[in-house]
């Protein structure tokens, strides 16, 4: 069965001490709760060890927001799937669209980032997704499609089960535009069939596949009804206790 999860993405946001308040804020807010989802909170590098080490990471997952695609070396400022599971994080997200983008990531850069984030027990939350002018052009389902087999199509089905999908239309990231639910439904159901395609039905059926793109309390309901929405990757919202919780509680 494949679960529901909402995961924030906190960016470039957040000193080590805002980052501790918020990360110990969401566990006291959770006390005493049980979510009908996984929670993960992804923070830059310099808070991993110190949020692993604040709370209870059986109820809050811990995720690094990037990897290197190197395993080790002269590398200065990179940070391997090695240091960040040295730290207690158990997740990863790789190839966010602003990663794409502003730092062209390459699928062959994020299938050799995704093989190492494996190779170090870390479980990957992929993102994929399309820029305006793909949506407006009808190529979105080309795009997201190569995104998936450039750089995960590799895998073997058991490493390939391992990983969780997040799609992100990019045109909707912050601008506070959202897909309609059956946008999200109709993308989320097209990645489920081509990873059945590739891998077999029951593969795809147990894939957690998110939504990220301006996900509030107001519309997380509306949005994780949908049967091929499995939760969110959380930006803006993720940053503060009451917003966050509002769409765990969409579940």
């Amino acid at each position: 069965m494949r679960k529901n999860i909402v995961a924030g993405n906190w960016k470039m946001n957040k000193t080590l001490q805002e980052g501790l308040e918020l990360a110990k804020g969401i566990e006291a807010a959770l006390a005493g709760k049980t979510p009908n989802c996984d929670v993960i909170i992804g923070t830059p590098f310099i808070h991993l060890a110190s949020v692993v080490d604040a709370i209870d990471t059986n109820k809050i997952g811990v995720a690094a927001e990037n990897c290197a695609d190197k395993a080790s070396g002269a590398y200065t400022g990179e940070v391997s799937a090695q240091m960040v599971a040295s730290t207690g994080a158990k997740y990863v997200i790789l190839g966010h669209s602003e990663r794409r983008a502003y730092y062209h990531e390459t699928p062959e850069i994020l299938k050799e980032k995704t093989i190492l984030a494996l190779a170090n027990g870390l479980t990957p939350i992929f993102c994929i997704g399309e820029v305006l002018e793909e949506r407006e052009a009808g190529k979105h389902f080309d795009v997201v499609k190569a995104q998936i087999e450039e750089s995960l199509f590799n895998l073997s089905a058991e490493d390939f089960g391992k990983i969780i999908l997040a799609y992100e239309p990019v045109w909707a990231i912050g601008t506070g535009k959202t897909a309609t639910a059956e946008q999200a439904q109709e993308i989320h159901a097209f990645i489920r069939k081509t990873i059945a395609d590739k891998y077999g039905k029951e593969v795809a059926e147990n894939c957690s596949i998110l939504y990220g793109g301006s996900c509030k309390p107001s519309n997380a309901k509306e949005l994780f009804a949908n049967k091929d929405v499995d939760g969110g990757l959380i930006g803006g919202a993720a940053l503060e206790v009451d917003s966050f919780m509002g769409i765990i509680n969409a579940f």
